[in-house]
């Protein structure tokens, strides 16, 4: 799936999910939205994550989906207000962010890591490293996971693709 042409896009839903996901799906609800039999890989603990084909991962507290996080080249691309956020450069990126927030009063929330995310839109810009390259990697989050010292610490953690 690495040219964009052959990259399945998802619509990404403010506060509601992405895509065919939306928060507060069971893990077979996300397997069934993806149409797969179940996620390649799952790890377990309060945060559980599993990896789907396709450059997905979803994140899930209590059974519940909060988070999922698309690969930079393999995962589908979303879309904002024309900007891909998956595969961009990460100063691009987060230059778009900022100029939308100042254009749409949106707050922007720095993570330890420098990530930027716009908390009214439940989207954190993080980086992926490709090769020898960084393209940007977004985690879509509901709004209440924004705020979690957990999610800031760790959620989703760098992918890395060939």
């Amino acid at each position: 799936m690495g040219v964009d042409a052959e990259r399945e896009c998802w619509e990404r839903r403010s506060g509601a999910g992405v895509g065919p996901l939306q928060f507060g799906m069971s893990p077979a609800e996300v397997a069934q939205a993806l149409l797969v039999p179940g996620p390649q890989e799952r790890v377990g603990g309060p945060y559980a994550q599993e990896d789907f084909p396709d450059g997905v991962k979803a994140f899930h507290e209590a059974d519940k989906l909060a988070c999922v996080a698309v690969d930079a080249v393999a995962g589908p691309q979303v879309f904002l207000s024309g900007f891909p956020l998956a595969g961009s450069d990460p100063e691009q990126g987060q230059q778009f962010l900022l100029d939308r927030a100042a254009e749409h009063g949106n707050w922007v929330l720095y993570t330890p890591d420098d990530s930027l995310s716009l908390t009214g839109l439940g989207v954190l810009l993080r980086s992926q490293k490709v090769g020898e390259a960084r393209l940007t990697r977004p985690p879509f989050v509901k709004e209440e996971w924004l705020d979690s010292q957990y999610f800031r610490d760790h959620l989703p953690l760098e992918g890395a693709s060939g």
